[in-house]
């Protein structure tokens, strides 16, 4: 009986201590002007991208032969493409993918390197070691080399691109994990929960891990940025979505051969990932700081 009420008083106060510290990071998030103009920034993309067959004026594959390579106009008002479809259009439906790569992708990343590196640094010795090694040479790989090779090993494909993608990002978050895991393991209430007969996978589930979100949560947030810029660099070297499918990295690779006489269809895309990629690296930035305990006034 006094196990349990030990057991919910312990739960309870991570609870509650939890939810003000929550409470108390979105405060001071919205006193930063940037990240929250970056949020609204990325929750208009992700409504565009939801939204994309009732904002999109045309079909992504709509093709009008007499309307090739035009400017912007009023008809089209980011001009056309090689095969006379709407750059507007195919710049909608092309959040689409990059948000969806974007975030499965730190996603799968988040989930295999954190627990990775949980396990790493809840149980350390020979199993630490060689969790760690292995993530010690993946890193020696370079990054964009890695999710070439893995993408050239899947082939091309949404859903090669996420793993692919995904895979290159799980040493930062497993090497994070163990580090943050390493802080909290041997506090009062870890030592609590063991003494009250807890078992490691409860120990590490419900103790350890909500503990360790924040420092994951900022990481993931600029992670997002860094999978899109793959994806999209991917796509551009054909090794992410295929045609007729539109993404913002293979649309800067179809505008290639005409950056001198169509300089619009190679700079409306590039302004795209640009957009994207600096609004969350302004909501990673606020987030850092909002749960940096250095700068709490």
């Amino acid at each position: 009986m006094g196990g349990t009420v030990m057991n919910k008083t312990v739960t309870g106060n991570s609870f509650t201590k939890g939810n003000s510290m929550w409470r108390y990071t979105f405060i001071r998030l919205r006193r930063n002007y940037l990240a929250m103009a970056g949020l609204v920034v990325i929750l208009l993309l992700a409504l565009t991208a939801i939204f994309a067959e009732r904002i999109a004026p045309y079909g992504y594959a709509t093709q009008d032969y007499m309307m090739i390579r035009k400017p912007p106009s009023a008809k089209h008002l980011l001009g056309t493409d090689e095969f006379g479809r709407d750059v507007l259009s195919r710049l909608i439906y092309g959040s689409r993918v990059s948000l969806q790569v974007g975030f499965i992708a730190v996603s799968i990343a988040l989930a295999a390197g954190g627990m990775i590196g949980a396990v790493a640094g809840y149980f350390g010795g020979k199993i630490d070691n060689l969790l760690m090694r292995i993530m010690d040479v993946q890193l020696a790989i370079p990054t964009i080399l890695l999710a070439i090779v893995i993408s050239s090993v899947l082939g091309p494909g949404l859903f090669n691109l996420m793993i692919a993608v995904g895979i290159t990002a799980i040493p930062r978050f497993a090497r994070l994990m163990r580090a943050s895991v390493l802080s909290v393991k041997n506090t009062e209430f870890i030592e609590a929960a063991r003494a009250m007969g807890a078992s490691h996978t409860r120990v590490i589930l419900l103790y350890i891990l909500p503990n360790c979100m924040a420092p994951l949560i900022v990481q993931a947030t600029i992670n997002v940025a860094n999978a899109i810029l793959f994806a999209a660099t991917l796509s551009f070297l054909g090794l992410g979505v295929q045609p007729p499918y539109p993404e913002w990295g293979g649309m800067l690779s179809a505008a290639r051969p005409y950056l001198r006489s169509n300089a619009y269809l190679s700079v409306f895309p590039g302004l795209a990932i640009m957009i994207t990629i600096v609004a969350l690296n302004c909501v990673g930035d606020g987030l850092r700081d909002a749960l940096d305990p250095k700068q709490k006034r």
